[in-house]
């Protein structure tokens, strides 16, 4: 079994709502304090306080700085900047920016680990990839205003000791509700989520749902697709602790709550995850039909079929579908849209059982033919002659395929009656 952390994104993620949900899923705050101590930034002290969100008792994490809250004590935010989270305007102007080269030297004298200060390093690196990607110039001219401050240097450090001090084998995340509405940047109004944001949720599954609003902020972005393994659903787990981290809002409705799980995989057969894939062709060269299957099949598809259907203006057509595993979607659709007519593919994800398949080989008066058995808990349900090996061998003595079959078949059933009655 290994170590899993799910975290629920239902209400969506910043900074702050992911260290709140470490510390409340068993992240002792006396360690996370001492970590972030030996960076040396004076005036700075952090607390974990208790809140109540729509209901749910959540952890909020908070930063003083010489004794005033800087992370965020307006629970109606009006203005946000990129990469900052959930912060009012005026808690900007209570500390000051640092440069990139200015946080990783704190972090280098600081007595994080080598790989926590490693990891520290890359998530600036791809903060400042993104800005440069939006502001269309070099990365190493970049000047990340909001994200040096102290604030956000906190969240993106604390949160990197608080993974590695829970050490998972898998972090899992669910799609990320990212809100909607617009959102007010350094450079202007834009929509959810922000240009930073969506930049560095690029790959990763997101919806917008329920409260207006940025709910992932840059940060909360940068932290979750940093440290999953995968996204979706919750696994099949057994669950040891819960946390759940406070954002700033808080609606009777709905609590602006990040939800973590702490637990081990649990080994459930809920079957093999798959993802089908379909489109419809009506405009195709039936030729092309069977090149397009043997393509698919080649590129790892579990299965390919075709059903004929009717579709617009009348037209006769045919439905494709294809089973992939979950690794080869992109791959199977870059096919799909390589080799086929259609403009357009529908998928999901979905579930699959397959009983277990082994191979036993008999002696027939025609040559040997080998058996699939398929079992299920240990019990035999099906059996078939393998259909290659009855061709061959129908073409070689010049009989009917099903003869071999019968003669397969036969041969079998009387291997296993004599295996019975010893």
């Amino acid at each position: 079994m290994s170590k899993v952390l799910y975290f629920d994104c239902f209400s969506g993620a910043s900074g702050d709502m992911i260290l709140g949900a470490l510390i409340d899923a068993g992240l002792p705050i006396e360690e996370l304090r001492r970590a972030l101590g030996s960076l040396a930034l004076d005036g700075m002290s952090i607390e974990a306080e208790s809140v109540d969100r729509a209901g749910v008792a959540a952890i909020k994490f908070r930063l003083r700085e010489n004794g005033q809250v800087v992370d965020g004590s307006d629970p109606t935010p009006k203005k946000h900047h990129h990469d900052h989270d959930h912060h009012s305007d005026k808690s900007h102007h209570h500390h000051s920016h640092r440069s990139i080269h200015e946080i990783l030297e704190l972090v280098g004298r600081s007595n994080l680990s080598e790989s926590a200060k490693a990891s520290v390093g890359h998530l600036f690196g791809r903060l400042a990839t993104a800005e440069a990607a939006i502001h269309q110039m070099p990365v190493n001219e970049v000047h990340l205003h909001e994200v040096g401050a102290l604030d956000s240097i906190i969240d993106i450090v604390g949160a990197t000791f608080g993974f590695e001090w829970f050490a998972p084998d898998e972090v899992v995340v669910s799609p990320l509700n990212v809100g909607s509405g617009t959102v007010e940047c350094a450079h202007g109004t834009y929509p959810v989520p922000a240009p930073a944001t969506a930049r560095l949720l690029e790959g990763s599954p997101i919806y917008a749902s329920g409260e207006t609003g940025e709910l992932v902020t840059p940060t909360g972005a940068l932290l979750m697709t940093e440290w999953a393994t995968s996204y979706g659903p919750l696994p099949p787990m057994t669950i040891s602790r819960v946390g759940y981290g406070a954002g700033e809002r808080n609606r009777s409705d709905s609590p602006n709550v990040l939800r973590l799980l702490v637990g081990e995989s649990a080994d459930i057969d809920v079957g093999e995850r798959v993802v089908v894939l379909e489109c419809e062709i009506d405009d195709m060269n039936p030729q092309i039909f069977g090149l397009l299957m043997s393509r698919l099949h080649e590129a790892g598809a579990l299965d390919v079929f075709y059903v004929p259907v009717q579709m617009k203006k009348d037209r006769p057509g045919t439905l494709v579908t294809v089973i992939s595993p979950l690794g080869l979607r992109e791959t199977l659709s870059e096919i799909l849209f390589r080799e086929s007519t259609t403009l357009g593919i529908r998928y999901h994800e979905t579930r699959r059982e397959r009983l277990e398949r082994t191979w036993v080989t008999v002696e027939t008066s025609l040559g040997a033919v080998r058996i699939k058995l398929a079992r299920r808990d240990n019990q035999i349900l099906n059996t078939a002659p393998e259909f290659d090996d009855c061709l061959q061998l129908a073409k070689q003595h010049d009989v009917p395929v099903k003869h071999v079959q019968a003669l397969a078949q036969k041969a079998y059933l009387d291997m296993a009656d004599q295996v019975g009655r010893k």
